[in-house]
């Protein structure tokens, strides 16, 4: 039955009373061999009263009746030490001032908060102890066994509430910090390196293995990774310490490791004041704004109180699902849920009449470079390109403040229809920037490469093939890309919107390019099996792919921005009478072949080099 907290401070107001009496006459007894000093009667007496105030109003001072006696740690440790330093000042004041007429031994001075010391906080730990084991003696030793990578602060805090758990049994730790071997955490035992976890595995027949390694490097985690991979052991990870330290999640909020855990993506830091500044009460457009990245830009940008956002996207099914996401998670901000074509410039013009957008996220876009290469070019020019000018035009016409293009490292020389397309609506961009000589909206372009986990990108397509039984297919050994997550993009976006001047063309910084087959391993291994379960299959470059994207072309340069993972490109500048001649071009109605696409894509964009078939 649980105790009032009245009562509870009643208890533990007695139970240190009782302290001050018991180490007050305990000192006596040690200091004379446990024989009671019938001539110190009088100051035992005497010395009784003052005390037991003292230790009332330091008790209260240091707060000591806040704690829970059943959660006692160092803070509680920490409180305790105070009230008996001022009962220990106490004692030594009243046997200065009393020397004359009460006989105090000096090394009661010493004996006294010594003893104190001990039963107040010896007090709080059994309780502790036998509440826990109360509450999880019976639960210990009983879960599934477990070791635990890492035993940094992450690891001990995961130690400890495991040790709660009846589901996990942490059995050992493995560090690679060789002063941390043969050292224990609450009384688990750190065994070795992370060379050693298969063996440790074996012997303390555990098939789960948990990193306690928030802030660890890539190649550590992936090391790691296929060290317990090849052992046949479960993944697991924990929340990063960003998170812990925040509250926002508990240690043992454990998932199984993912593909983006081993890519060593830090974590973003944006302005948000800027960010604030640039979008607090205004009305925000957002095209494609059921696609990976739109929608995600779209729940970042509830974060910072617009007035309303304008959800526009050509499919119905991702319109419903953003405007469910807005109705379930931040129903206070205000939306309007819009579909429509960017090639509809009736469409447009009635929202831009309505709405009156400040800020324009542009997101929609055809990016799958296969599927545009073959029999889709035109309508690629006609969505990226098109589309683009469209929704430009009338940001530009309609008095909006920024223009966002959502580029990628596509556009950078590129070889295939949808980069070509993209880098031809960054020019569109920057010719209307011009002609609003600063005095329009500001057009700025962001590019970055690909996102984890994004529609039609590799993650979701392995994903797929290892649930079927393999194979996995990759297209050649050497092929590499760059990844993000699509929240570090979104942020990235927001934070290059915000410090932009008008048009910049941004580029990410994308870390360190990763090979695909790398990536397809990993994935393989996450999932349980082994190449021989599950094989690879090398099936060839698809129509436009290339081995290595870039994220810079060989004429452009970059300039450095106060954020560091952004920086500023300096492109090729637009060929006169560019802007009337793709005016004229994409107002014909009529098919284009896919050759003649790419010779007038040729013609505007020198550095594009279309494969050859």
């Amino acid at each position: 039955m649980a105790l009032s907290t009245g009562f509870r401070s009643t208890l533990v107001f007695l139970f240190d009373v009782m302290a001050v009496i018991v180490a007050w006459a305990g000192a006596f007894l040690i200091r004379f061999n446990f024989d009671w000093p019938i001539p110190f009667d009088h100051a035992i007496w005497l010395g009784v009263l003052p005390l037991v105030l003292a230790q009332l109003i330091a008790c209260q001072w240091a707060g000591l009746y806040r704690g829970m006696w059943v959660f006692a740690s160092l803070p509680d440790l920490k409180r305790v030490l105070k009230a008996v330093f001022i009962s220990a000042a106490v004692l030594l004041l009243f046997t200065v001032l009393t020397r004359d007429y009460v006989l105090i031994p000096r090394s009661i001075v010493l004996l006294y908060p010594l003893l104190l010391l001990l039963i107040m906080g010896g007090g709080r730990a059994a309780w502790r102890m036998w509440k826990e084991h109360r509450l999880y003696g019976n639960v210990r030793g009983k879960g599934k066994p477990v070791v635990v990578v890492g035993a940094g602060t992450a690891g001990a805090m995961l130690v400890r509430e495991l040790g709660r758990s009846a589901e996990w049994q942490v059995v050992a730790l493995v560090d690679d910090d060789q002063s941390k071997w043969g050292l224990e955490i609450s009384g688990r035992r750190v065994e070795g390196g992370s060379d050693k976890l298969v063996e440790i595995l074996q012997h303390y027949n555990a098939s789960h293995v948990i990193l306690a390694m928030p802030s660890a490097k890539a190649e550590a985690l992936q090391r790691v990774t296929r060290i317990a991979s090849e052992a046949g052991a479960h993944l697991f990870t924990v929340p990063g310490l960003g998170e812990l330290m925040s509250g926002r999640v508990a240690i043992n909020m454990m998932r199984p490791v993912k593909i983006e855990d081993l890519l060593g993506r830090e974590s973003v830091h944006i302005d948000n004041d800027h960010v604030q500044a640039m979008l607090t009460g205004k009305q925000i457009l957002v095209t494609g704004a059921g696609g990976s990245i739109g929608s995600e830009l779209c729940r970042q940008l509830s974060r910072f109180s617009p007035a309303c956002i304008v959800l526009f996207e050509s499919s119905e099914f991702a319109l419903y699902m953003i405007e469910q996401w807005f109705a379930e998670h931040r129903p206070e901000i205000k939306i309007l849920a819009l579909a429509g074509d960017v090639k509809d410039v009736q469409r447009l013009t009635e929202i831009f009449t309505d709405m009156h957008p400040d800020v324009v996220f542009h997101a929609a876009a055809y990016k799958h470079v296969p599927l545009m290469e073959v029999d889709n070019a035109w309508q690629a020019v006609r969505n990226n390109v098109l589309g683009t000018l469209n929704v430009a035009a009338c940001a530009q016409r309609f008095g909006a403040e920024r223009f966002v293009l959502i580029s990628t490292d596509k556009a950078v020389n590129p070889t295939n229809v949808m980069g070509a397309t993209k880098r031809l609506a960054e020019m569109v961009c920057e010719v209307l920037h011009c002609q609003g000589n600063g005095n329009g909206a500001r057009f700025q372009m962001v590019r970055f490469g690909n996102v984890l986990g994004s529609t039609g990108s590799v993650i979701p397509k392995f994903q797929a093939q290892i649930a079927h039984g393999g194979p996995v297919t990759v297209t050649d050994p050497e092929i590499t890309r760059y990844f993000m997550s699509i929240p570090e993009a979104a942020q990235l976006v927001l934070q290059a919107a915000a410090m932009g001047n008008g048009g910049e063309v941004f580029v990410l910084d994308m870390g360190e390019p990763v090979k695909i087959v790398d990536m397809a391993r990993n994935m393989i291994r996450l999932s349980g099996f082994t190449e021989d379960d599950i094989r690879i299959e090398f099936t060839g470059l698809r129509p436009g792919e290339k081995l290595y994207e870039e994220l810079l072309a060989d004429s452009e340069e970059t300039l450095e921005t106060p954020h560091p993972k952004l920086r500023i490109v300096r492109s090729r500048s637009v060929p006169a009478g560019f802007y009337m001649e793709l005016q004229e071009w994409l107002a014909g109605l009529d098919p284009v072949p896919d050759d003649l696409v790419r010779h007038q894509l040729k013609h505007w964009i020198p550095e594009y080099e279309p494969m050859k078939a």
